[in-house]
């Protein structure tokens, strides 16, 4: 998530024996995810129109292929997103069907501070870390 969208929102502050993903929790991640998929959106068309304004032939072989680069990385940057934008819609039809918040892998709660810093996380904490452990042994 973006610095300057994690900025924008607060945190929520759960109150004393308060259930676990109750409506107002599940709001609040929806209004995060929307948040964060209409700024992803925004930056997408941006590329889209800067693109097309700044595709210039330029007679120079170097400064083509030095346009050529920078299209690229824009171009992965972009479909990068779109596939996070992807991700922020299925974790949204989560939050619909109520099934938000809890590990894919052990069924625990992922926790409110996990899911602030990542609010399209689906595993919990200690799921997460065995998983990443178990990619570095399989990367040896």
């Amino acid at each position: 998530m973006s610095a300057e969208l994690h900025k924008q929102f607060t945190p929520y502050a759960p109150k004393k024996n308060e259930e676990y993903m109750n409506t107002l929790q599940l709001a609040h991640f929806r209004k995060i995810l929307e948040d964060w998929k209409g700024e992803l959106s925004q930056d997408i068309d941006r590329t889209v129109h800067t693109m097309q304004d700044e595709a210039t032939i330029f007679a120079d072989p170097n400064d083509r292929a030095s346009q050529e680069s920078d299209m690229a990385l824009e171009l992965r940057n972009r479909d990068r997103e779109r596939k996070l934008i992807k991700k922020i819609d299925e974790t949204i039809g989560k939050i619909e069907a109520e099934d938000y918040g809890y590990c894919e892998s052990c069924g625990v709660e992922i926790g409110l501070k996990r899911l602030e810093a990542r609010p399209t996380a689906t595993l919990c904490i200690d799921c997460k870390t065995l998983e990443e452990l178990r990619e570095k042994q399989v990367a040896k």
